[in-house]
């Protein structure tokens, strides 16, 4: 397993950026002798150029920085589909760290950091990112489009499907959407228990486990990224209903395909 992590590290290259030299050389530093191949940048606007010059796996962004903040950067970042964000502030109260999700950021750390904390956290966040981004299943010669084999756990609702085994989701038109780990697992605790209602607590036991941190804006956050991941495929964004006051339900009935 070690040997594996080795290999993926040395092909990636993190982009880190922050005003503190002392924070850019310690982190950089550290990732370096993990195998990581690491550049830095003291504002956005070097972020930009480097950006432009070279492709990048991960950023790790600061948020607190003068003339332009890394939120506003991330901003930026989302508009033209750049690579994931793990957001580091010293301001690290809840609503900071919702604020980054919202905006697209994949993880958020709070300054002090131990930098292996970092180091996991960079390594989940590519282990996510290679999921999301594998091939798409080769286009059907014949009639029977994406034929199903009957080992596999697959249930359809309003004209999608879902391979809970292959952990794949597809449109009406039969296209893949793809999904972080985190909304997959959303997704699949939503088909799971469809037509009732699933409190905000119950929704981060499915799809982060009991340990995880239980902070309702969280699952919030986590539903409206997954509903855009929907819409974008045929209008789905009505099929996970607001319960005022309780949680959320999945619309739909559900069948086993």
């Amino acid at each position: 397993m070690n040997a594996i992590l080795s290999a993926m590290d040395m092909a990636t290259r993190i982009l880190i950026v922050d005003d503190d030299a002392g924070i850019r050389k310690l982190i950089s530093s550290f990732l370096d002798k993990h195998g990581f191949r690491t550049d830095t940048a003291a504002s956005p606007i070097e972020m930009r150029e480097r950006l432009a010059a070279d492709p990048y796996d991960l950023i790790v962004l600061d948020v607190m920085m003068p003339q332009e903040d890394g939120l506003t950067a991330l901003r930026g970042l989302q508009k033209i589909d750049g690579p994931p964000v793990i957001m580091l502030s010293a301001v690290g109260t809840d609503v900071d760290r919702i604020v980054g999700l919202e905006l697209g950021a994949e993880d958020y750390l709070a300054k002090p950091c131990n930098p292996r904390e970092l180091l996991a956290r960079i390594r989940t966040v590519l282990r996510r990112r290679d999921k999301t981004q594998a091939p798409a299943m080769p286009e059907p010669t014949t009639a029977a489009a994406h034929p199903i084999d009957d080992d596999h756990n697959v249930l359809a609702f309003a004209g999608w499907r879902i391979d809970l085994d292959m952990r794949m989701l597809f449109d009406p038109d039969e296209q893949v959407i793809g999904m972080s780990d985190g909304e997959f697992r959303l997704m699949r605790a939503f088909v799971e228990h469809p037509r009732r209602v699933l409190t905000r607590d119950q929704l981060l036991d499915y799809a982060r486990g009991p340990e995880s941190d239980h902070y309702d804006r969280a699952i919030d956050v986590q539903i409206s990224r997954l509903r855009r991941r929907l819409s974008a495929g045929g209008g789905g964004g009505d099929l996970i209903r607001t319960v005022r006051n309780e949680g959320y339900m999945f619309v739909p009935v559900v069948t086993r395909a």
